[in-house]
Order: structure tokens, then C-alpha cells, then sequence
């Protein structure tokens, strides 16, 4: 995915650094690929949430010190609330027309005016049967919002290389996992919403924003843990599913509708093979029984995500890092492809 990129100065550091801007704090990590393509080592991740001492352009300064980021090359990932990701049919058009054509197809698709409009575009592969229009994905932002993303991060010196999104960031970490040879899923679950993709060999197929987030599973969790006292002044047990309070389980079945749904649309539209299983990224909050729940009623292999199986790390990277940095990883991930 090419979202964005600019011309920058060269950098002094191996690597790439993604930069994730978070609701409550910053997600940082650099990634060097192997030369060889035999190994992609983690060299440090981090994550510094907001406080009233330390808020983002602060953070934004001590780290740009701390991990030479004006000299780095560095790729940062836009908010979810801060663009649009349409799926569209495909313009029959030249390849030099295409962009002005895909402007045209959208500009009754978005909230704003089309000319405010800074778009990009990416193929959806293996698209060859028959009757059936072509798709492609175009990433729509304002021109305002991209301009102030990067004036954020140029302010502070960093030397910032492209912007990319996070259903592509997702299929980064994706296309590291055995299971996307043939297929997978993976879930991610962050504040109050959630992110679903399905890729194969590398590309995007399919992603859907989920409004069910770690958030209101910690909620229903913590209303379970806590009931209220009944008229005799005991407390009453919560009744639970499958080993999870109610309300987690409700949660849970909205979001195996979805990845039902999404699994059904994949192999039918694509003509693709079933999909391998399900990847669950961890969580930053602590809510047990989730990948259990998910694996007893989809009927597809579900596993966690560690990242520690499939980086190179010198430390072990513990769950709730690995849910707060996961966006940062994902982009630094990020490798150069072809323009549409």
C-alpha cells in the first residue's frame, strides 16, 4: 500500500519505526527486516500514554530525542475515525485515468466534498470469475486531517515517510502468521470498536469495523464481578455462557456473527478456499474465556496472537504491550508496493 507517501531525506538508522496516535497514548516500535528475508527482529517497542504532565506533542518530543526519530525513517498510522475505506467496483478505465474516475464513483459515498478529498487506492487480487464486477478499496481522508497529521509529526522533527491505514497495518502482522498461506482472520479489539480482516498470501481481502471493543467487554465483566445485592442482602451469582458472564457472551455472538458473515462473503465473492481460523490479538484489558468462547462456537481453529513466535525480540513482549503497540509494530511492518 503506497496511502501517502512522501520524499524524504535518507535515513542514518536500519529500520523502520511505526508511530501509532492512540486515544490515550503513543504506540512506537522499529522493525529491521533481515536482508536475506530470513528474519524480522523487533528492536524495541513502547507505548507512552497521555497524563496531565505529559500530553501528545510533549510525548511526541521526548521520544523523537530518545530514539532518533529525525533520523529514522518513519511511517505513522492514521486514526480509524479519520478516514473512510470504501469497497467499490473497479472503473474500466486506463490506469492514468483511474484516480479522476474513482473520485467520481465516491464522491456520493463520503461526508464531505469530494474536491476536500485526498484519496488512494489498492487492488483486491484473484478476482476472475466470471459475471461478477470487479472490487477495489479507495481510502478517502480530508485534506485538513492528513495535513494535520503530519504537520503533528513533522513539528516535532521526525522524519515521516508515508501514512498508512489500519486494516492495512492489520494485514502486515497478519502476513506474518503460518495460517495466511491459506487463509485467516484476525481480531483485534481496541476501546470501543473492533477491527476484522481476512487475508491470504499477503493481501487484503476483506475488512470490517466492529462496534464492539475491549471496552465494553471490560464492563460487562466488571458488572459480573460486581452484582448487585439482592433484597435479602446477598449477593447474586450472574449467570454465565460457555464459562463467560452473559453480557460478555452477548458481545462475543454479535462479533462471531460478524466473522461468520465476513467468512460466508469471502469465499463466495473471491471464490476462495474456507478460511484457515481465527487470530486473536491480545487485549490490553484482562478478560478471560474470550479465545475459548469464539473457538467453542465458530467451528474454525481460534488461537491468540503472540508475537513473540513470529519476531525476533530480545525480551519477551507480554500481552497488554503487545495490545497497546500491536498498531505500531503492524506499521513499521509496512514494505513499499506497487502504485495503481
Amino acid at each position: 500500500m503506497i496511502l501517502f507517501p512522501f520524499l524524504k531525506r535518507k535515513s542514518n538508522v536500519e529500520g523502520m519505526t511505526g508511530i501509532s496516535l492512540q486515544h490515550h497514548g503513543i504506540g512506537l516500535a522499529r522493525v529491521v527486516r533481515a536482508a536475506d528475508e530470513g528474519g524480522i527482529r523487533l528492536d524495541y517497542c513502547t507505548y507512552q500514554p497521555f497524563s496531565k504532565e505529559k500530553a501528545e506533542g510533549n510525548i511526541l518530543k521526548s521520544l523523537t530525542q530518545q530514539y532518533e526519530l529525525e533520523d529514522t525513517a518513519c511511517v505513522s498510522v492514521i486514526p480509524e475515525d479519520q478516514f473512510n475505506l470504501l469497497l467499490v467496483e473497479a472503473p474500466e478505465v486506463d490506469s492514468t485515468e483511474l484516480r479522476s474516475a474513482v473520485r467520481w464513483r465516491i464522491k456520493d459515498l463520503i461526508d464531505f466534498h469530494i474536491d476536500d478529498a485526498v484519496i488512494d487506492v489498492f487492488d483486491i487480487p484473484g478476482q476472475q470469475e466470471r459475471g461478477r464486477a470487479k472490487m477495489m478499496y479507495v481510502v478517502a481522508s480530508r485534506i485538513s486531517t492528513v495535513k494535520e497529521h503530519i504537520e503533528k509529526l513533522e513539528g516535532q522533527a521526525i522524519n515521516l515517510s508515508a501514512i498508512d491505514i489500519p486494516e492495512l497495518v492489520q494485514r502486515n502482522i497478519a502476513e506474518l502468521l503460518p495460517e495466511d498461506s491459506s487463509g485467516v482472520a484476525l481480531l483485534t479489539l481496541s476501546g470501543n470498536s473492533g477491527l476484522l480482516t481476512l487475508t491470504r498470501e499477503g493481501n487484503l481481502y476483506l475488512a470490517r469495523t466492529l462496534e464492539v471493543g475491549v471496552e465494553q467487554l471490560a464492563l460487562e465483566m466488571m458488572h459480573a464481578e460486581q452484582p448487585e445485592a439482592a433484597d435479602d442482602g446477598l449477593s447474586m451469582e450472574q449467570p454465565e455462557s460457555q464459562g463467560v458472564p452473559l453480557g460478555v457472551a452477548r458481545l462475543l455472538d454479535s462479533i462471531i456473527l460478524e466473522v461468520q458473515r465476513s467468512m460466508d462473503y469471502y469465499e463466495s465473492h473471491f471464490s476462495l478456499p474456507p478460511i484457515s481460523g481465527l487470530v486473536v490479538a491480545p487485549l490490553e484489558r484482562d478478560i478471560p474465556g474470550v479465545v475459548a468462547y469464539l473457538a467453542a462456537n465458530l467451528g474454525i481453529p481460534v488461537r491468540q496472537l503472540d508475537l513473540n513466535s513470529v519476531l525476533e525480540t530480545e525480551q519477551v513482549i507480554d500481552d497488554r504491550t503487545q495490545a497497546r503497540c500491536l498498531s505500531a509494530i503492524g506499521v513499521a511492518l509496512r514494505r513499499e508496493e506497487k502504485v495503481l
